[in-house]
């Protein structure tokens, strides 16, 4: 059986089930609940959450007060060690909201600490954020449901642009240039009507890897 590891807050769990219900062949490794032994996964799934911890930011910060105070620093040490040994066995990532950010930042990359129009009610679990996007991206929506308060300022090496706000640029959606499959968007896919594609995309990459695993093993 496929093993995907991740860190889901309590509250989030009501979103992310109904798309774990549609694979139940893959078992989900939560951090959050227990130890995740990383060498024996076969993906990640970097989710929503709060503001990335102060230590763990690579550029300066000229304001803290714009920063969450609830942060988690053992989900923050967690992601990060998880995406760099995760990347380093090939295995498929998906990254959400707050996945994306820490993605960015793993892979060398600075936030925006603070920017304005992405975090309104209505944005939250509506599709109606205009994005542009670029052809070559396999997964590309019209419009997103986005909440927000900081976005990508320097984009990471490596890493290319799919998808951005249509209004002000922001960066919604990138991808690891190279890789089999690193996906990082900054909408939230779980829940909408609208992102089956994308989460089928994912799980079967997860799926095939542990398949090739397995067949390398047998070998």
């Amino acid at each position: 059986m496929p093993n995907l590891a991740t860190w889901i807050r309590e509250k989030d769990e009501k979103w992310f089930q109904p798309f774990f219900d549609k694979h139940p062949d893959i078992r989900i490794c939560d951090a959050r609940k227990g130890a995740v032994a990383l060498e024996e996964m076969d993906g990640l799934l970097l989710t929503g959450g709060s503001d990335i911890a102060p230590e763990f930011l690579r550029q300066e910060i000229v304001d803290p007060s714009v920063l969450d105070k609830d942060v988690d620093l053992a989900r923050d040490r967690w992601e990060f060690e998880a995406i760099a040994k995760i990347l380093t066995r090939g295995r498929p990532i998906l990254a959400i909201c707050k996945g994306l950010q820490v993605f960015n930042v793993a892979l060398g990359g600075t936030l925006k600490l603070d920017i304005k129009g992405h975090n309104l009610s209505e944005q939250k679990d509506h599709d109606v954020q205009p994005l542009r996007n670029d052809r070559a991206a396999r997964h590309r929506f019209a419009q997103v449901n986005s909440s927000h308060h900081q976005a990508i300022d320097r984009l990471a090496d490596g890493c290319e642009v799919e998808a951005w706000c249509a209004t002000d640029d922001i960066i919604e959606q990138i991808r690891l240039r190279d890789y089999p499959f690193a996906l990082a968007v900054q909408y939230h896919p779980e829940r909408g009507k609208i992102y089956d594609a994308l989460f089928d995309d994912f799980f079967s990459r997860v799926r095939e890897f542990a398949k090739s695993l397995n067949r390398s093993i047998a070998q």
